[in-house]
C-alpha cells in the first residue's frame, strides 16, 4: 500500500513540473493611444486563438497591467519593467517583444501574431 501511495505522489509531482506555465504581460499606462490598444488586442487574440486549450487551462496567461496603479509596482520590479512593455515569460526566461509589438500591432498585426506565437512556442 505504501508503494502505491509513494508512486502516486511521485507521478503527481512529475505532472506538476511537466506543465509549463507561460505568462504574457502587457504593461501600459492609463492614457493609451490606438497602437497601445492594438498591442493588447492582437496579443490577447493570438493567445486565445492559437493556444486555446493552454489558455483555457491557464497554462498560458495574459495579463494587462496598468503602470499607473500602485498595485502594479511589485510586478513591474519583478519583471524589470520601467515603461510600456510586452513580455513573454516562462522557464526562467524573459522575452521582450515591446519593439516588435509597437512596430507591427497596427500596420502588420500578422507579424506581431507570428512573433507572439514564436516566443510562446520557444518556452513550451
Amino acid at each position: 500500500m505504501k508503494k502505491i501511495i509513494v508512486f502516486a505522489l511521485l507521478f503527481t509531482s512529475m505532472l506538476t513540473f511537466a506543465a509549463t506555465k507561460v505568462e504574457v504581460y502587457y504593461f501600459h499606462y492609463s492614457r493609451r493611444c490606438a497602437t497601445c490598444n492594438a498591442v493588447e488586442e492582437v496579443t490577447k487574440k493570438t493567445i486565445s486563438e492559437s493556444f486555446a486549450s493552454q489558455f483555457k487551462k491557464r497554462e498560458i496567461t495574459f495579463k494587462s497591467i496598468n503602470l499607473d496603479d500602485d498595485s502594479s509596482e511589485t510586478l513591474a520590479k519583478k519583471c524589470k519593467v520601467e515603461g510600456q512593455a510586452l513580455l513573454v515569460m516562462g522557464n526562467g526566461k524573459r522575452i521582450d517583444l515591446t519593439d516588435k509589438a509597437f512596430m507591427y500591432a497596427r500596420t502588420s498585426p500578422e507579424k506581431l501574431k507570428a512573433e507572439v506565437k514564436k516566443a510562446i512556442d520557444s518556452l513550451l
